[in-house]
């Protein structure tokens, strides 16, 4: 017998989403940050074993859009409830109500397997964590409680249990050998953007889409070639820095994760280009994948 199905994994920025799913794959497949939004695809991670394919479904956080690229990040997680097996909703110790009551109330009449996992309780105490867990039983009764920590990995083989547990009996979806539903090079689009969130501050972040425009594979090293998208001049100053040094350290920390990820070694040009205020113009999110 052979199970596979998607657990779609929901939840508000910054809750632990893509910590979770990077603990239960035990490979940083999702970036994380502790700036809000730093998912902005959906993204699917397969964990494989002889008799599961358990596919995790990463989204963004739910959130009130205020421009076109927040919307279409909105309408991809719409098709979160419609196409799960399982689905997990995620909130952190302390969180004692649902930031969207739109959510809440679907997810409190769904006939799908439901979990409400409370992250982070490394970050609390007893008491706190018992009142998070009477408050979410009072808003869905229907959802089986699990308190974890992803950061920490505490109580994850636990949770993978009782969701492969749920699974229905199916063949794989995906090759067995296969990590994510992503390309490679979207691979590479990540890490850069996991890089400027952690060496920028302001809007600089959330201003940058990066796009892979060569990925060439040879017998001791992959040449990959990079674009970093920003929306005015003034921002591409800022991300090359003092003598071009803010990207070239952006580059090098890019690198070496790529070379983690891929095992082998990766040479890695990064290059700028303006494409002003492409968040908010659809012939430029379609580009980007959105």
């Amino acid at each position: 017998m052979h199970k596979a199905g998607f657990v779609n994994i929901i939840g508000s920025p910054n809750v632990g989403k893509s910590t979770l799913i990077n603990a239960i794959l035990g490979q940083k497949l999702v970036i994380t940050n502790a700036k809000a939004q730093t998912t902005r695809h959906r993204i699917l991670g397969m964990l494989n074993a002889d008799d599961y394919q358990l596919i995790l479904s990463d989204t963004p956080g739910i959130i009130q859009p205020a421009y076109k690229l927040q919307e279409s990040m909105m309408d991809a997680m719409q098709s979160v409830f419609d196409d799960a097996d399982v689905l997990v909703y995620m909130v952190e110790i302390g969180e004692k109500k649902g930031k969207d009551e739109s959510v809440i109330e679907r997810l409190s009449k769904t006939d799908k397997p439901l979990f409400l996992v409370i992250n982070k309780i490394d970050k609390g105490n007893q008491s706190l964590l018992e009142e998070t867990i009477d408050a979410w039983k009072e808003q869905l009764p229907n959802a089986q409680i699990r308190s974890i920590s992803a950061l920490e990995k505490f109580q994850i083989e636990e949770l993978v249990t009782q969701m492969v547990a749920l699974l229905p009996e199916h063949q794989p979806y995906f090759p067995k050998d296969q990590l994510s539903d992503k390309s490679e090079r979207f691979v590479v689009n990540e890490v850069v953007r996991d890089k400027i969130l952690s060496n920028y501050d302001k809007e600089i972040p959330y201003s940058v889409e990066v796009a892979t425009e060569s990925f060439k594979v040879e017998d001791s090293i992959i040449k990959i070639s990079a674009v970093i998208f920003v929306e005015r001049n003034s921002q591409k100053g800022i991300l090359i820095g003092h003598k071009g040094a803010a990207l070239k350290k952006v580059g090098t920390q890019a690198r070496r994760d790529l070379e983690r990820f891929f095992e082998k070694k990766v040479h890695l040009e990064l290059f700028i280009k303006v494409n002003k205020d492409w968040r908010s113009n659809a012939n430029a999110l379609k580009r980007f994948g959105y």
